[in-house]
C-alpha cells in the first residue's frame, strides 16, 4: 500500500500533465496565421496536402517571400503536378522541389540545407495546423539562428461541419500529439539518424 499511493499519485499527475499539454497543443494547432505583410527570405512548404502548396504559391505571388521550397516531394512528381494556372509560369523559377524528405525530421534537414544554400535568415513555414508544433520543433533544432514564422493551413476535412464530432478527427489529433511528445523526447533522432544528410547543427 505504501508503494501503491505514490504510484497512483504519479499516474494522476502524469495524466494531468498530458491532458494540459494536449489542451495547449490544440490551442497552437488551431492558431490562425499572422497578419500578412511581413516578408520573409523564404517560404517552406511541407507536403502532405494540396492546399499547402496552393497556399505557399499564393504567399509567393503576394511577395511574402523571395524563394520557396516544397519539401518531401515524390521523385516522379513535377511542379506542374502540384499546381496549375497561368500564374505558375513566373513563379516557377523561384520554386525548388525537395525530394529527399520522407519524415518531418527529413523535412527539417532538407529545409536547413536549402536555407544554407540560399543564405536565408527568415522562413515562413506552411503546413497543416496540427502538424505545425512538431514541424517547428524539428525546424528550430535544424535551423538555430533562423527566424521561423508559422503559417498553418486547416485541411479541408477538418473544416467540414461536424468534423470535431468524428472519431477519426480525434484519432488524428491524439496521434499527432503523441508524435510531438516523441519528437520532443529526442527519441526519433536515435531511431532515425541522418548519416548522409545535412548536419542540422552547422550553419
Amino acid at each position: 500500500m505504501r508503494l501503491l499511493r505514490p504510484l497512483l499519485l504519479f499516474g494522476c499527475l502524469l495524466a494531468l500533465a498530458l491532458g494540459l499539454g494536449f489542451v495547449g497543443f490544440l490551442h497552437v494547432a488551431a492558431a490562425a496565421p499572422e497578419a500578412p505583410g511581413r516578408r520573409t527570405d523564404g517560404i517552406a512548404v511541407l507536403t502532405g496536402g494540396a492546399e499547402r502548396v496552393a497556399t505557399g504559391l499564393r504567399l509567393l505571388r503576394e511577395d511574402q517571400g523571395q524563394w520557396m521550397l516544397i519539401s518531401g516531394v515524390h521523385r516522379d512528381t513535377m511542379l506542374e503536378d502540384l499546381a496549375t494556372g497561368p500564374e505558375l509560369g513566373p513563379l516557377a523559377q523561384r520554386v525548388e522541389l525537395g525530394r529527399a524528405a520522407t519524415t518531418t525530421r527529413g523535412n527539417a534537414a532538407e529545409v536547413a540545407e536549402w536555407a544554407r544554400a540560399y543564405k536565408l535568415r527568415s522562413i515562413r513555414v506552411v503546413t497543416a495546423g496540427y502538424h505545425m508544433p512538431r514541424a517547428m520543433l524539428e525546424l528550430r533544432r535544424a535551423l538555430p539562428g533562423v527566424e521561423l514564422l508559422a503559417w498553418p493551413v486547416v485541411p479541408p476535412r477538418l473544416r467540414q461541419a461536424g468534423a470535431l464530432g468524428e472519431v477519426r478527427t480525434w484519432s488524428l489529433l491524439v496521434g499527432e500529439y503523441a508524435k510531438l511528445l516523441l519528437a520532443w523526447s529526442g527519441l526519433p533522432a536515435l531511431l532515425d539518424p541522418l548519416p548522409n544528410g545535412p548536419n542540422p547543427g552547422t550553419a
